[in-house]
């Protein structure tokens, strides 16, 4: 496998590394019909410079996960904690890529990515030095005066995570942020986010229903159960360097990445049949 300086903080970390810890967190919250245990006992530590890819059933707890993170929900038990504090709410440290891009419509691309630090009140020139850093980053600086609807969806996607990258924060959650997009564009926002992370070293946490994304990305992949999501199992890979450089398609087919693509498929059918039968 190719060298990484993020693989070698991911495997040789310490406890001074990790980002964010998820102490035995549960989550419900009043249905219809009653109380429904979204997360049941959720054990995590997220480490600097790790890709992180999650997995598992629609409805598991993935994105009620991800909620937690980013501070827009609260464990009903358990912690969760970013830099040794409690997250209590949303925090320019945890930037958050959602699936549908979430622009302002009203200001062109560069004001959309000036915005965050300007509410911050960074010095104005250091906005404009880092707008033109990101958006060259991203690929967008020859559209930086289009506004939103003059974009693709691909590009849309591009400008929220150059917005989210310009406050430089401490790690990257991206809900699905690929979901919407054709292929084409979807694999090329792959190859733009994997290199995003290798140049930056930014820790990521994305949520995924596509287990080759899962495997082209990470550097460790979570399956979590049907509802109440648990974490099933964690899988630390390498493929994603592999497939960044020149060995692209043998890494794809190679004999690891097929058994465990297989043993990641297996645990998420039987995880949705377990669904299936609680619901009948």
């Amino acid at each position: 496998m190719a060298e990484s300086t993020v693989a070698t903080i991911y495997e040789y970390g310490s406890d001074n590394d990790v980002v964010v810890s998820i102490r035995n967190a549960s989550l419900q919250y009043e249905g219809e019909k009653g109380a429904v245990a979204a997360l049941d006992n959720v054990n995590l530590d997220i480490r600097k410079g790790e890709f992180i890819c999650v997995l598992g059933p629609s409805g598991c707890g993935k994105s009620t996960l991800l909620n937690i993170i980013a501070g827009f929900l609260k464990p009903t038990d358990g912690t969760a904690m970013m830099g040794g504090e409690p997250i209590t709410g949303p925090d320019w440290h945890r930037g958050v890529v959602f699936q549908n891009p979430t622009l302002y419509p009203w200001l062109n691309i560069y004001e959309n990515v000036a915005f965050g630090p300007k509410m911050r009140k960074v010095d104005k020139a250091k906005i404009a030095e880092d707008v033109d850093k990101y958006l060259e980053l991203v690929g967008l600086q020859d559209f930086k005066k289009q506004k939103p609807y003059e974009l693709s969806g691909g590009m849309k996607q591009r400008a929220s995570l150059a917005r989210v990258l310009v406050n430089q924060p401490d790690m990257i959650l991206m809900d699905e942020p690929f979901g919407a997009l054709d292929a084409l564009t979807r694999a090329n926002m792959q190859t733009l986010t994997r290199e995003i992370w290798q140049k930056t070293g930014n820790t990521i946490f994305l949520i995924t229903h596509d287990v080759d994304e899962a495997l082209a990305l990470a550097t460790r992949v979570i399956v979590m159960s049907a509802r109440p999501g648990r974490i099933v199992k964690e899988f630390q890979t390498e493929f994603t360097y592999d497939i960044g450089g020149a060995n692209q398609e043998s890494a794809r087919y190679s004999k690891e990445y097929m058994e465990m693509r297989e043993e990641i498929l297996n645990i998420i059918n039987t995880q949705n049949s377990a669904l299936s039968s609680s619901e009948v």
